[in-house]
Order: C-alpha cells, then sequence, then structure tokens
C-alpha cells in the first residue's frame, strides 16, 4: 500500500487524462483528493485538459464533489450522467469552455465494466428516440459537443444494426485515473465500505483503470490492521495503486448533509422492530403531489418500486407515515428496501434489506425490474413527451442531465411522472378536503413541445407502458400519444386553473374525476388514525 497525501496525490493526475469519478449526490466522493486537485490547478495550472468521467451526480449544488473540475483550462470534456449537483460543470458546459456529453447514468456505470473486460462497449436499447440518440444530438449537450460529434472527433454513442433492430453502442474507452473512496484500508491496501451507504461501482472503475493501465487512487477514513468482515471489502489491494487517508471530517462525511448516519448501514432488523414514525411534515405542495402518488402504490400493488430523485423520492417518507407497506423501494444507487433519503443524501436508504453494486441494479432495472417508477418533470408537452435534462430556470439555462432517467423511464412497467403544475413562485393552500392556488406560478410546465427531449411518450407507449402525470391540482394520462387530463382537485377550476395554463391540445377525459380529497386534508389518509 502506498500512502499519500491528498495533495501527493493530485499531483500524479497528468494534463489530458481521463479521470473516472465515483459517489452518488453526496455520498461515496473522494472529496479530500478532488479538492486537492483544484487547489493544485488554480496554483499551478496543472492538470489541464482533463477528460472527466462520473455516472452519479456528484456535489452539493455549491463547490463540493466534481464542482472542483469545473474551471475552464481545467476540464476539456465532461461526460455525466447527472449534473443537477453539480453547477460549475453546468456553467462550463453552457459557456461553451469545454465539449459536454450527457449519457444515461446506467450506461456510464455498466461501461466501466466493459471496459474493465476489454469489451468493445455497451450494447442496449436505452437512450434511443431521445436526445441520446445518433438520429438526435448524440448525446452532446453544447455546441463544442455536437461540432465534435459532427466532425467525428468525439463519438460516445453510435447506432447499430442486431437481427434486424436498431440499438446504440456505448464505445469503450481507456481510464488514466479512477478516484473511488471506502471507509477503511488494510495493511494490504484492500478497501472496505463498512461504514459507507451504499459501494457504487468502486470494484468496475478501478478494474476499468487498472486494465486501461492507468492508476487508482482510494481516499479512506482509516487504516485497519485487518478486515473484520471479509464481506465489507468491496476493492481488493491489488487494484488500489495509492491510498490517501482523509485528514478533515468534513472531506469524508457519509453524504454531503450528514457526517453520520448508522442508519443507511443498518440492515432491516425484521418484523416487529421496524422504527418509529417520523412526525408528519406539513401539507405542502411537495407533499399533496407525493400523496396523490402513494395512491397509485396503494391501487397498483407493485412489488418493485423505484424513486426517483427531488420531489419522488419523499414518498417513502409519506407510505411511513400514511403506515403503507406490501412493497420494496429501490434507489438505483444500490439500497434495496428501506426508506430512501432526499436532498443531498439521495441515493442512502435507512435499514435497506439488501444492497447491491450501482452495475447490478441498472443490469435489473434495464431488463424490466422495475413494476412502477416514480421520476420528477421539469417540462412536458402535449404529446406526454418530457425533459428533465436541459431546460430553462430563473432565466438561465440549467445542465440537470439525466441521471437514471432514461434507463428508468424505458424499462420500469408503470412509470409515474411527478412535479407541479406551474413553476417560480407557486403558493398553495390546502384543507377540509380543497386546494386553493393562493399565488400562481411564472412558468407553465406544459408546453407545445418540450427543448429538449429526455422522454419519449410515444416511444414508450409503443412498448405497451402506462404513462401517468401528477401535479398538485390535476392528473394527466397519456391516451393516443396526446396528453389527457383525468383527474382534477376538489375547488379548482378546470378551465382558468389548469387548461389555462396547459399548451393548446390538451385533451379533458369524460368523465373527468375529481382527486380524491383526503389527500387535501392534514390528517392522514389511510391509517386507523383518520376514524
Amino acid at each position: 500500500m502506498n500512502l499519500l497525501s491528498a495533495t501527493e496525490a493530485a499531483a500524479l493526475v497528468r494534463s489530458g487524462s481521463t479521470v473516472a469519478s465515483a459517489g452518488f449526490v453526496g455520498c461515496g466522493h473522494a472529496e479530500a483528493v478532488t479538492a486537492a486537485l483544484e487547489r493544485r490547478f488554480l496554483a499551478e495550472g496543472e492538470p489541464a485538459d482533463l477528460t472527466l468521467v462520473y455516472s452519479a451526480g456528484q456535489g452539493d449544488r455549491g463547490h463540493r464533489g466534481v464542482n472542483h473540475f469545473g474551471h475552464a483550462g481545467m476540464t476539456a470534456c465532461i461526460v455525466g450522467g447527472h449534473w443537477r449537483s453539480a453547477p460549475k460543470l453546468s456553467s462550463l458546459a453552457l459557456d461553451e469552455r469545454c465539449a459536454a456529453f450527457n449519457l444515461p447514468q446506467g450506461v456510464i456505470t455498466q461501461l466501466y465494466r466493459a471496459i474493465a473486460g476489454g469489451k468493445p462497449g455497451v450494447i442496449t436499447k436505452i437512450g434511443l428516440h431521445t436526445f441520446v440518440d445518433p438520429k438526435l444530438d448524440g448525446a452532446a449537450i453544447n455546441g463544442i459537443g455536437r461540432d465534435a460529434v459532427m466532425r467525428g472527433a468525439r463519438r460516445y454513442v453510435e447506432s447499430v444494426h442486431l437481427r434486424g433492430e436498431r440499438w446504440l453502442l456505448y464505445p469503450s474507452f481507456p481510464i488514466d485515473v479512477a478516484l473511488i473512496r471506502g471507509t477503511s484500508v488494510d495493511a494490504r491496501g484492500n478497501l472496505a465500505t463498512e461504514k459507507e451507504a451504499f459501494h457504487h461501482e468502486l470494484l468496475a472503475i478501478a478494474q476499468a483503470a487498472r486494465n486501461s493501465g492507468g492508476i487508482v487512487i482510494a481516499q479512506a477514513r482509516r487504516i485497519v490492521q485487518r478486515h473484520d468482515n471479509l464481506h465489507a471489502v468491496k476493492v481488493p489491494g491489488i487494484l488500489i495503486d495509492h491510498v490517501v487517508i482523509a485528514e478533515h471530517d468534513d472531506e469524508h462525511m457519509m453524504t454531503f448533509a450528514e457526517a453520520d448516519n448508522p442508519a443507511y448501514y443498518t440492515s432491516w432488523r425484521g418484523p416487529g422492530h421496524e422504527p418509529p414514525r417520523a412526525a408528519p411534515a406539513p401539507l405542502d405542495v411537495r407533499k399533496i403531489v407525493q400523496r396523490r402518488a402513494l395512491l397509485e402504490l396503494v391501487a397498483r400493488h407493485p412489488r418493485v418500486v423505484n424513486l426517483g430523485v427531488g420531489m419522488p423520492a419523499g414518498i417513502g417518507a409519506v407510505a411511513d407515515e400514511e403506515g403503507v407497506s406490501g412493497f420494496t423501494l429501490t434507489v438505483e444507487a444500490g439500497p434495496i428496501g428501506g426508506t430512501p433519503a432526499d436532498g443531498l443524501s439521495f441515493g442512502a436508504s435507512a435499514y435497506p434489506e439488501a444492497v447491491v453494486d450501482h452495475p447490478a441494479q441498472f443490469d435489473f432495472y434495464d431488463g424490466g425490474g422495475i413494476d412502477i417508477a416514480f421520476l420528477g418533470l421539469a417540462e412536458l408537452d402535449v404529446k406526454g413527451n418530457v425533459n428533465v435534462s436541459l431546460f430553462g430556470e430563473g432565466g438561465q439555462r440549467i445542465v440537470s442531465g439525466v441521471g437514471g432517467f432514461i434507463n428508468i423511464t424505458q424499462s420500469a412497467r408503470e412509470v409515474v411522472f411527478m412535479g407541479t403544475l406551474t413553476a417560480g413562485g407557486l403558493e398553495v393552500e390546502a384543507g377540509d378536503g380543497r386546494l386553493r392556488i393562493v399565488r400562481e406560478g411564472r412558468v407553465a410546465k406544459i408546453v407545445p413541445a418540450v427543448s429538449h427531449l429526455t422522454f419519449d411518450a410515444g416511444y414508450v407507449a409503443s412498448l405497451g407502458r402506462r404513462i401517468l402525470y401528477v401535479t398538485e391540482r390535476a392528473v394527466f394520462e397519456l391516451r393516443g400519444g396526446v396528453l389527457t387530463l383525468v383527474e382534477v382537485a376538489p375547488g379548482i377550476d378546470v378551465r382558468e386553473q389548469v387548461l389555462a395554463h396547459c399548451a393548446p391540445g390538451v385533451r379533458v377525459a369524460e368523465p373527468l374525476r375529481t382527486m380524491d380529497p383526503r389527500i387535501f386534508d392534514p390528517a392522514p389518509m389511510l391509517t386507523r388514525e383518520r376514524g
């Protein structure tokens, strides 16, 4: 084991390298090492012209995580899965200071395995009929990226035909530097994750870099003589070149929101030992949408459920509050069962039943393992298409990125999108089974055509999937290729408060149902406490 300081490790990264970084929002990112890389670049101008590769978003929407790479000259190309947590990378891309590509999160995490195994890449249908498709933007999200695709200089996705069908090939490429993180490392350099929320794609990244002739830098919290639990060792020492022990607590937090939370690495304790329910959250607009979405779980009786980042992640807490069970919540990071966390701890789950690695979770997802998935929406059009990857917010363009969105929406047997009908200052009040709009949002989310195609509703519907769109005041369903209003909240005027904020072309179902009034009452919806 070669023990280095973070500064010494950063000095090993050469200009022009392709750097793969592990992590998931605020979990498992090698913060000490990436912060040292940033300090070196600002002081010396090196390493420069890096290609940064990462599957899940890593950052706090501020300065931590892969935001450390967000400097012109330091990073020449970004190949990322989710971007919302790294606004410095988003600015770099939109200012045309680097080439920028957004690949599906599941594809990137599986691509590490393909690189490790010397395979030509990942062949999948994930990404067809979206901006990732070479028939559209080829995953490029800025002008420099699109120019590189047009010139053939950079192609991270290609269209191929196999057995009479069109597929996408995501080609392999060498990894020069792998940045990974675990809890402890032993005298032989074996890395364990006993107090991490999950173990990402640590093994795949390390193998990919090793077999590419690159180096693996592992950050840990402590050195142990030996590991007591063999099965906590996720990366063997034969793959690790250098080890950095984090010197400061804020460089090795469990997530970017929590220094430590034992619930994330403590397994489900069996019937009769469930953790106490959290105090009910206030009945705000997010909870209203989450409650209506929860009713889909009650009605559909799914076995396996996926919750996306943001508003959907809160369904787990609402389900606990209501005492609803009988299904298993999963997160693409790897946790199966338990209650998914939200915010900067998204990716973790409290008291999970099992934790698999990141690529394996997407193997299961891509093959159709999800019965129902709940995802967010930023922009929706009258054909039911959704944009969550590149859109305007507050008068600025934002690269949010797809994360696992494309994998999940193109594979789940049923998809429920969640969001408010309008954005930008929306305020509502709920009580006595009715909804009142206090202040309308400035931005209508239902537009004639989405500005960036992250979800092609017609294509997914052709696969036989049911597609639902839940907002605080109305529920829509894709019917016959057209967005159709099927439910409206009690107290809401259909024409003035729903259709007036939709682009022309939205249909109204007959009969038009009323949303369950229990959603709009602060009392529990489904438990006996309601009486």
